[in-house]
């Protein structure tokens, strides 16, 4: 029986590059090589595409290649010299381990919306709506999910300091794993948050700080048939928590530990586990995602943000939530491939 041909794409043009190369080699070895064959296509951050044998941190290494994925649905995968002739590799399914702008976005979804190939996640819609926090929770709270208050600035608007109560929290609308993000507890130091976030996206969202425990759900499926993992909590330390900051993430966050299973009331689990689920749906999530929220002393679930690609490293929280389910990375990766040639995006 022939192997899938599947074209893993990495690395990538955000801030978030580092981590997608991370996500890939730990695909990279949970992957069935028996069921499929890989095509290990790296982007690197300046936007030079590259076939490469497996997920490496060079793309400059010998054993990368120039190579294109074509928007051309009559070519369905990739383009690249051989010989000085055009040789094509037709792909059945893509997976786009892509965090952050330009992967997370819609970006990526369109091209392989126009390629006509089957992909693993949300599409082109729902990624742009998810990354987009300010939009993700109007459309959440239209749907009776609480959100933080939050208000949002473009790039010519200056927030008034005098309009907040604090603390809250300033944050690039349009991006990911904590760049960008202050806690602000006086207003002196606000202007100087908003310049922060301005680094990653001229929209700046601030939000009032939520008075809660972290939890995080990872969903799996298309709707109706969706599948949560464990619920984890967020116990920090000190200060409040910046994924992918530390020095040495693999060695585990400096602030914050992760408990899988949450040390939450069964109760507040169900509660968390059903939120997650209508906001997956909501916002019109497939494949996959981890849904943040807050958790409030009286019960309440918040909205904080949903990640549609969220990270598969050794150390990410979406892989460890599903593997307390049962649900190993290697079982992860056969349905999330499995649920791409299902669906509609081909």
């Amino acid at each position: 029986m022939a192997r899938l041909k599947v074209g893993i794409i990495f690395g990538g043009r955000s801030e978030e590059h580092p981590i997608s190369v991370k996500s890939a080699q730990e695909i990279a070895n949970n992957l069935d090589l028996g069921q499929y064959e890989p095509f290990w296509i790296g982007i690197s951050q300046g936007g030079d595409w590259k076939l490469c044998d497996g997920p490496a941190s060079d793309l400059d290494d010998d054993s990368c290649r120039q190579v294109e994925l074509s928007p051309d649905s009559t070519v369905h995968g990739l383009r690249f010299l051989q010989g000085g002739d055009v040789e094509t590799v037709r792909l059945d399914v893509v997976f786009p381990v892509l965090h952050g702008r330009f992967g997370e976005d819609g970006a990526m979804q369109g091209l392989l919306e126009l390629s006509g190939i089957p992909y693993v996640g949300c599409d082109v819609q729902s990624s742009a709506l998810c990354m987009d926090k300010s939009l993700a929770y109007i459309v959440a709270g239209s749907a009776g999910i609480a959100t933080p208050t939050f208000w949002t600035f473009a790039a010519h608007e200056s927030p008034d300091p005098e309009q907040f109560a604090y603390p809250v929290f300033v944050k690039p609308a349009r991006s990911g794993s904590s760049f960008g993000v202050s806690k602000v507890s006086r207003k002196e130091d606000l202007p100087i948050a908003v310049e922060a976030a301005r680094l990653y996206d001229s929209k700046v969202l601030i939000e009032q700080a939520v008075m809660g425990s972290e939890i995080g759900c990872a969903v799996l499926g298309n709707s109706p048939d969706l599948t949560t993992g464990e619920v984890d909590r967020v116990a920090l330390s000190h200060g409040f928590f910046r994924i992918h900051q530390e020095a040495a993430p693999e060695s585990g966050s400096e602030n914050a530990t992760f408990i899988v299973p949450a040390d939450i009331p069964a109760e507040s689990r169900a509660l968390v586990q059903e939120t997650a689920k209508t906001i997956y749906r909501a916002l019109g999530c497939r494949g996959l995602a981890r849904v943040d929220m807050f958790l409030t002393e009286d019960g309440t679930v918040i909205l904080n943000e949903v990640n549609t690609l969220p990270g598969m490293t050794t150390y990410s929280r979406y892989p460890r939530m599903m593997a307390a389910a049962g649900i190993s990375l290697t079982e992860l990766i056969d349905r999330v491939l499995a649920l791409a040639l299902a669906g509609p995006n081909r």
